[in-house]
């Protein structure tokens, strides 16, 4: 199968690991990949990730985080750009994901960050995905 949106490929297999109730999964390692794990980890969606040095690209485990009751902590994960249709925003016009209870992932001139923080910092981009 060729791996045509990596990105996606991440959002689905997190979808699915938090389904079944895994404590962590694994995934083929690439640098956007990292930067999505690292503001999943910052905003409180995962308890942590590594990255493991194996193979020819590496892999990034990403250790699950659940709720005392089991419930997983994402709720919903949504590929907003896809590379069939890129989704750009202006700094102006990033809306808040659920009313401010989710975050968008927005890839920058300014490296990947938070729709918070891309408005913060006044800079517009691709809206890779949105995680609530």
């Amino acid at each position: 199968m060729s791996m045509t949106d990596p990105v996606s490929d991440l959002l689905t297999r997190i979808r699915n690991a938090t389904s079944v109730r895994h404590d962590r999964m694994d995934i083929p390692a690439s640098k956007m990949k990292l930067e999505i794990a690292k503001i999943l980890k910052q905003e409180g969606y995962i308890r942590t990730f590594k990255m493991i040095e194996e193979g020819p690209q590496g892999t990034i485990r990403i250790y699950l985080k659940y709720a005392d009751d089991g419930e997983p902590v994402i709720h919903g994960l949504r590929r907003i750009s896809r590379p069939g249709r890129r989704v750009y925003r202006g700094a102006g016009k990033l809306d808040k994901v659920r009313n401010g209870l989710g975050v968008a992932v927005i890839s920058t001139n300014r490296g990947v960050v938070t729709d918070e923080q891309a408005r913060g910092l006044q800079v517009g981009g691709e809206v890779l995905c949105e995680v609530w």
